[in-house]
């Protein structure tokens, strides 16, 4: 076994101060830092500066998913109170994380605080069960629904993150949080790009269970990492492989897209195949690309697999000594933070 294989050697320290609660005034006031995939050294940027890092002919890859309001309350018979923090709109019966899960059992009905009820369906598996609502779970969130914001953010959602939690072109509902790395894109900013030629594809990744599970020792033995709903459309495969036989490059947007794409590349294929399909696929290193030739993300949490992804193109030792120039320089981590560029 390697030693990058236990967690503890993906560990970091962060001050408290670096970690992002709120968002910037504007979304294209974040911070970049680039770190040039030939080895160079990397480069404070702004993330306006994507214009003069990208060429006419590049390709970025966005995840369209929609974050759903997902973090519904309710009470059991007893009085106890209840938290759901919903997983997928269905079909069928909703898979939800559930606080406090122990308690609940295959029969209860939960009042929920909207004044509609869901009864519960399946007991709890590491605090996922399933629940039948009384009516359509969408309606439910839209009317009692909180965007589920990440636990170190340590505050509920208000009115403001219901627009700066969601990147400018979310289209279809799913997500269980958010593909931070686009929340630095405004509309000016994706005009700009457009107006150089570079193009914009989305793909879909439903942002799940992962977000708020720590990675375990189990699930590197395993490989493998929760399931996750991907969708590549006709068109997104078709734009792709266009710039590909170009000579564009493919700049993931984010974590999810770069999973989405690898997830959809077959080996030795250049594009992805269109089609819907769940992945469980866990990029750590030594991993090669097939799907992209670059990726725009946010700062990851320590002992996470996303930051072995991001390690997997660019090399540990690397990554990390851009991370610890980013924490001296001020950058702002996580979900709301910074971002960076490998390129």
């Amino acid at each position: 076994m390697s030693s990058d294989d236990s967690l503890e050697a993906w560990s970091f320290d962060l001050p408290n101060d670096r970690i992002a609660t709120r968002p910037p005034e504007r979304r294209s006031d974040s911070r970049l830092l680039h770190l040039p995939l030939s080895g160079s050294g990397c480069e404070d940027r702004g993330i306006r500066d994507l214009v003069t890092l990208l060429r006419p002919g590049d390709r970025l890859v966005v995840n369209n998913t929609r974050v759903m309001a997902a973090r519904l309350h309710g009470a059991r018979s007893t009085g106890g109170r209840v938290e759901f923090v919903v997983l997928s709109p269905g079909p069928g019966p909703i898979p939800a994380l559930a606080r406090p899960a122990k308690k609940l059992k295959v029969g209860d009905v939960i009042a929920l605080d909207s004044g509609d009820t869901v009864t519960i369906v399946t007991s709890a598996v590491e605090g996922v069960l399933t629940f039948l609502p009384s009516a359509p779970i969408e309606d439910i969130m839209e009317r009692a629904g909180e965007l589920p914001l990440p636990p170190y953010m340590e505050r509920p959602a208000d009115v403001a993150d219901s627009e700066r939690y969601q990147t400018v072109y979310a289209g279809p509902l799913g997500a269980a949080a958010a593909p931070t790395a686009g929340l630095h894109f405004d509309e000016s900013l994706l005009a700009e790009l457009a107006g150089m030629d570079v193009g914009l594809t989305r793909v879909t990744l439903h942002v799940g269970l992962g977000t708020f599970r720590p990675l375990r020792p189990e699930d590197i033995a395993r490989g493998s990492l929760h399931s996750e709903s991907t969708i590549v459309t006709e068109q997104a495969a078709t734009e792709i492989a266009a710039t590909r036989a170009a000579g564009g490059r493919i700049i993931a947007v984010g974590t999810t897209s770069a999973r989405t794409l690898e997830s959809a590349t077959p080996m030795g294929a250049a594009a992805p195949e269109p089609g819907q399909r769940d992945t469980t696929l866990f990029i750590r290193p030594p991993y090669t690309f097939r799907g992209l030739d670059g990726l725009l993300t946010n700062f990851h949490l320590p002992r996470s697999s996303l930051l072995m992804l991001v390690a997997s193109l660019c090399g540990k030792d690397r990554l990390f000594a851009a991370y610890q120039h980013a924490i001296h320089s001020g950058y702002r981590f996580y979900s709301y933070g910074d971002a960076m560029l490998l390129l």
